[in-house]
């Protein structure tokens, strides 16, 4: 017998060790399958409520396939490489990686990476998800690293991927490059300063600026070529005192014409400088302009400052500024709202420095990439836009080096005597060039190596994802049934990053997309409406702290009643009304166990079924297929609505109230028909709502229903089977007559201030002849749900039982 009380402290963690134990979410590779390439959460900090959020979305649609008979791979990994760990792992020692010895931090890394990811896990266990953590996997793992620089010698080898000196999005902050995609735009008030350049003939030239700092690296001053004011200077010399703040006492740079500079931007006339933005870049290339670095990696002004070498960008631009000042050459200022690119990982501006890196080609590819993104479907719709948004603005191909130390090794070395470039053979991987020389000399003869230094980005290994679980190199016969994969979770904030270097990878390997299907999540808020994030502070409850004192069902509640893609806060309300549904489905429960001990079990439908049961079928049949094409859709807000209001008003306001009478009653077919009706609704809305709350719902099952269901769970019972022959129009109409005069009758009791129990004298029922055929075989449930002593239906021509002797009558008139 259920327990009077549903304990969830108590049933969640043993329910979640039964799961675990029985491996009920085992993956066996037969048979139809459903894949999800799920989103490996970065090592970069504790998990939070937003994480609950957005997986416990995809957990709904992993359980639904399941119960749908097909076999579904659901792994999870752990992206534990590269900068975002880096700086967590900074952030617990309180030491940056560069104070320390590379291989004692890497070491630490990985150590507290290993120790984070089991919290992960634990809290995932903890929440419901059903994944098959036998396959667990790890970015920085052996496996990963090799398919990683397989992927980045396949890519070499097919020209596709390249090394060379050029202007690089660089963070001084993390002393690495970046790319466009690590790159956030962010509002910030800033200094327009007005300086004074000096022509042949003595006039001013004034030249507006926000990066005075980048006056040593000044190579060049620009002016639209049909600007009436300058077009007689172009080709002419500007200069400026320098002294100051350069290596020489004067800068002197030829004015020149482009179609790119902003008659209506400042004074018209614009500096170029190498590099303050991707204007710079393209005049430098366009014009063959010299290279001048003023900026060094460390973020710190170089030699080419002179007196103001050494020192931090801010205060260099402060001290320009004074010295422009002190010279008169400072001819006016303005704070404005200026929009400065900044590193999404620390919020450090980022600079343009010429360095190597390694690259991606993708701006050649730009409407294949599109073609791509047109054949996944996207849930909502409207994200596809985001994606060709990005691909359509791309400036840059995709940087995937970085000047880190916890990533993924090149697996190259260059020939200090001929410059040669030696890849390893595939069946070195994983190598690091670092610690392992090559395994043939060069063409050259010569033996004397030089290792490529730089590590992976993270997301050149992450979107191997689908290759990595997918075990691409080997197993094809696995890769085959593996990929694609039908499902892609993710935030719509990595569209730009892992969805799109997924796709990518994926084009440039197999010629195929990736994923059939890509599902974005919205973000759990803060209480200042940002993005709740591992790397910032928030003042919102942990995930652990929730689950402890409101139950991971409520949590999965709140997290699945909103659309998908929609952003949302975390809502006490709405996990409230998870709780309230959690013990409404208890209590519901319990009453039907002690109505149904005798039952004879789920055999074909009675035939002497009453409106109400026939209704409530209807109902049901109605619900099951809306439910089933909802989910399959992805829409799982949707799905639960539907569901659990045919549970409270349905089946619990409404149905269990007509019947009472009849299940409390002596057995004989109206009770059967009550009972089978009762059993058939309960178990299928259990089961509807059982992705959404597993726990409660797996309870209720084995204690009580898997007598007559037979499955060990309910999440691998069957999804209920649709019944379109349950769906009867006319029932439905004497159904809502039903409920109409349930209405009425909780109305006048509710005016009277009498109980919803409270019996009544007399109740008359005015109805057509046909309607009142139908009611008249609900008899028996209207009085249950009425309470009325009698019951006179009138059509107008003949009067049914009628007592004189009632004290008070209530009149309805139905349809």
């Amino acid at each position: 017998m259920l327990p009077d009380r549903y304990n969830f402290r108590e049933a969640e963690p043993r329910l979640a060790s039964f799961w675990r134990e029985a491996g009920l979410y085992a993956f066996e590779p037969h048979g139809p399958t459903f894949v999800i390439d799920t989103p490996p959460p970065t090592v970069s900090g504790a998990l939070h409520i937003g994480h609950c959020f957005s997986y416990t979305q995809t957990d709904v649609i992993a359980r639904f396939q399941r119960m749908r008979g097909k076999q579904v791979f659901y792994p999870m990994g752990f992206d534990d490489n590269g900068l975002p760990t880096e700086r967590f792992a900074e952030e617990t020692l309180r030491r940056k990686a560069t104070e320390m010895d590379p291989q004692a931090f890497i070491a630490q890394c990985r150590v507290l990476s290993e120790r984070t990811e089991d919290d992960f896990e634990a809290l995932w266990r903890r929440l419901g998800l059903s994944v098959d953590w036998r396959y667990r996997y790890s970015t920085i793992s052996p496996q990963a690293q090799r398919i990683s620089q397989w992927s980045f010698i396949q890519l070499y080898r097919a020209g596709r991927v390249y090394a060379q000196p050029a202007p690089t999005l660089w963070c001084p902050e993390c002393r690495t490059a970046i790319a466009q995609a690590d790159v956030d735009d962010a509002l910030l008030p800033t200094l327009f300063s007005t300086l004074a350049f000096r022509l042949a003939n003595g006039d001013v030239l004034p030249i507006a600026t926000t990066r005075p700092e980048l006056l040593p690296a000044c190579v060049a001053i620009f002016v639209h070529p049909a600007d009436e004011r300058y077009r007689h200077l172009i080709g002419s010399m500007a200069t400026i005192e320098s002294a100051a703040f350069a290596e020489q006492e004067r800068i002197e740079v030829p004015i020149l014409a482009d179609e790119m500079a902003d008659p209506g931007k400042g004074s018209g006339a614009v500096m170029c400088c190498t590099f303050g933005d991707s204007t710079d870049i393209r005049w430098w290339r366009a014009h063959h302009l010299p290279l001048r670095a003023a900026i060094g990696r460390d973020g710190r002004m170089t030699e080419l400052a002179g007196p103001c070498a050494g020192l931090k960008v801010a205060e260099a631009r402060k001290r320009i500024l004074s010295a422009l000042a002190s010279q008169n050459l400072l001819l006016g200022q303005e704070t404005i709202e200026h929009n400065v690119g900044i590193h999404e990982r620390c919020g450090t501006p980022v600079e343009y420095l010429h360095t190597r890196q390694w690259f991606i080609r993708v701006l050649d590819q730009k409407e294949r990439f599109l073609a791509a993104g047109r054949k996944i479907r996207w849930n909502p719709e409207y994200m596809r836009s985001r994606y060709e948004h990005w691909v359509e603005n791309l400036q840059w191909d995709w940087c995937i080096s970085r000047q880190r130390y916890l990533g993924v090794p090149f697996p190259a070395w260059r020939c200090r005597a001929c410059g040669e470039l030696l890849l390893a053979d595939l069946e070195q991987l994983p190598i690091d060039p670092r610690t392992t020389e090559p395994a043939r000399p060069c063409s050259c003869g010569s033996t004397d190596f030089a290792p490529e230094l730089d590590v992976m980005d993270t997301w050149a290994t992450s979107s191997c994802s689908p290759f990595l679980i997918g075990r691409w190199i080997d197993d094809p016969a696995w890769f085959a049934q593996i990929f694609p994969t039908d499902l892609r979770p993710q935030a719509h904030d990595i569209i730009r990053t892992w969805a799109f270097y997924t796709i990518v990878k994926s084009l440039y390997h197999t010629g195929e997309i990736p994923w059939k299907e890509i599902m974005i999540s919205g973000h759990a808020l803060s209480a200042s409406r940002s993005k709740i994030s591992k790397s910032k502070q928030h003042k919102e409850p942990s995930p652990a702290e929730l689950l402890e004192r409101e139950s991971a069902d409520a949590l999965r509640y709140w997290a699945t009643s909103v659309k998908v893609g929609t952003d949302t806060f975390l809502n006490m309300e709405t996990v409230a009304a998870g709780r309230r549904l959690v013990n409404k489905l208890w209590n519901a429960s319990r009453f039907a166990e002690g109505r149904l001990e005798d039952f004879a079990g789920a055999s074909a439908i009675p035939a002497t079924l009453l409106p109400a049961d026939r209704w409530l079928l209807s109902r049901l049949g109605r619900v099951i297929a809306y439910a089933t094409q909802q989910l399959e859709k992805g829409e799982y807000a949707a799905q639960r609505a539907e569901v659990e209001h045919f549970f409270w008003s349905d089946l619990c306001d409404n149905y269990l109230e007509l019947t009472k009478m009849r299940l409390y009653g002596e057995p004989g077919p109206a009770r059967a028909a009550a009972q089978w009706t009762l059993y058939h609704a309960l178990l299928t809305a259990l089961k509807l709502l059982a992705p959404y709350l597993p726990y409660v719902t797996d309870e209720i099952y084995q204690q009580f229903l898997s007598r007559w269901d037979g499955a060990r769970s309910i999440h691998v019972s069957a999804w209920p089977t649709e019944h379109p022959e349950w769906v009867d129009l006319q029932a439905e109409e004497v159904g809502n007559a039903l409920l109409e005069l349930l209405r009425k009758v909780r109305r006048y009791k509710a005016d009277r201030g009498l109980s919803v129990g409270a019996e009544l004298d007399c109740l008359h029922i005015e109805a057509s002849s046909a309607l009142l055929t139908a009611l008249s075989a609900a008899r028996l449930d209207i009085r249950s749900a009425t309470r009325a002593r009698t019951i006179v239906f009138d059509d107008g021509e003949h009067v049914g039982v009628l007592d004189e002797q009632a004290q008070e009558r209530l009149v309805l008139k139905l349809g």
